[in-house]
């Protein structure tokens, strides 16, 4: 089987697509994966080959005026106001990625596409081919269900969001997804020379309105699947990468361990808002308003921070799956790739959400007993981290739970059900 991978984002959108496309190829498939040109290197470093997408849209994101934007989209409003202000950058990038899908559809000739939500033209892609596309909500948003409020939306009390009410959420965000990508996916429907787009293909339905598989990354020990969902609905337990078994502490940050209790990581990946710096001196100050210790990773621009006192220690990055499990707790943004390392850890989080997805994360893990309460962006203080770092550190209930999670989640294989259940899905396309 010949699949081809569309992904777009951060490295927490890439990471599990790698993931998926290393299991594919030991189940003896071929895979590419088309994915932003920066991520070359990391993907054929993991023996996969690599379609390179244009970074424009990457490359706004991480200008000022996209992380201004970024800074506004706390709220569902918020994304909406921000999706309106940088719709006019956006739609050539959108065109250009579509394009560049394309062209790694046409020189692998797959039998089966699986994208991201993000590559809103992937369907367009597989009904031109005649093939199969298997949708990957790395955030469970799209399958409408009446059991919990879509996650990007507000969590309204549950005496005002009915069953009726949770089903329309989910309806509204697809349509709302349909209505900002779909633009330039019918331009270049036009610029080839095809057909009108079938009205039928959507999100969820294929040209002749049968459902598409939708394959969520996410764990049911986490998450437990909702009743209602359809049988082409499936979550498979986190998709994660092989461990980095060569990898070895530097011998500054080895010192740096060794010499005091474990220290707490803070990471906010390429999420930083306008004021890098500024986000960084009040992590640097929770530390020691809170007596502990920190190892920051400063990311793709997420913290800024050039001298720091003795208890702190500074890396550019590691993988998580061997620094994590030496922490004491583990603070970032509630990015599902970061949110599902430091669960796997067994390592209690505080999460400090920016928009999206990232507040619901948070949610969860607190309403599960894994995190403390959620401290958004945007009413971040000194006080308020150093808080929840102690109590991340210092409650033994917590940090139980953190302990037992990451038991039960180290036991999944999530990318081998998933290739399971890929393969079944692809042989029903066939039947």
């Amino acid at each position: 089987m010949r699949v081809l991978l569309l992904t777009l984002g951060s490295r927490g959108d890439i990471e599990p697509f790698i993931a998926l496309g290393i299991g594919l190829r030991a189940a003896g498939h071929s895979a590419t994966l088309c994915a932003s040109h920066r991520f070359g290197p990391l993907i054929e470093g993991h023996g996969l080959r690599h379609a390179p997408m244009d970074d424009g849209f990457l490359e706004l994101l991480h200008s000022p005026a996209g992380r201004a934007g970024l800074e506004r989209s706390g709220s569902f409003v918020g994304m909406l106001s921000t999706a309106l202000r940088l719709a006019r950058q956006v739609g050539p990038m959108q065109l250009q990625i579509q394009r560049d899908c394309w062209a790694a559809a046409l020189a692998c000739q797959p039998d089966l596409i699986v994208h991201h939500l993000k590559i809103m033209g992937a369907p367009d892609i597989a009904h031109v081919l005649g093939v199969p596309a298997v949708l990957v909500p790395l955030v469970p948003m799209v399958q409408p269900t009446a059991e919990r409020p879509c996650p990007v939306l507000p969590t309204w009390p549950d005496r005002l969001a009915g069953a009726a009410a949770r089903r329309a959420g989910y309806r509204l965000v697809n349509a709302l997804a349909v209505r900002f990508g779909l633009g330039p996916v019918k331009r270049w429907r036009r610029a080839e020379g095809l057909p009108p787009r079938p009205a039928a293909l959507d999100l969820r339905h294929d040209a002749a309105g049968q459902p598409v598989g939708l394959l969520h990354a996410h764990s049911e020990w986490l998450l437990p699947r909702p009743a209602d969902w359809p049988p082409q609905a499936v979550a498979t337990g986190f998709w994660r990468l092989p461990a980095a078994s060569s990898w070895q502490p530097s011998p500054a940050l080895q010192a740096f361990l060794e010499a005091g209790p474990p220290p707490i990581y803070v990471g906010f990946g390429s999420m930083a808002g306008r004021d890098p710096a500024g986000l960084a001196r009040t992590v640097i100050e929770a530390l020691a308003r809170a007596g502990m210790r920190g190892v920051l990773a400063r990311g793709w621009g997420g913290l800024e921070a050039r001298e720091v006192p003795a208890q702190v220690h500074l890396i550019d990055e590691a993988p998580h799956d061997r620094l994590l499990p030496l922490m004491a707790a583990v603070v970032h943004h509630g990015g599902a790739g970061t949110t599902a390392a430091a669960l796997h850890a067994g390592r209690p989080s505080v999460i400090c959400p920016f928009f999206g997805d990232q507040p619901f994360w948070g949610s969860l893990l607190h309403r599960t007993g894994l995190a403390p309460a959620p401290l958004p962006q945007r009413r971040l203080t000194t006080e308020r981290l150093a808080a929840a770092m102690h109590q991340a550190v210092h409650d033994e209930p917590l940090r139980r739970a953190a302990a037992a999670m990451g038991e039960r989640l180290r036991a999944e294989d999530g990318v081998a059900r998933a290739v399971e259940w890929l393969e079944r899905w692809q042989a029903g396309r066939r039947a």
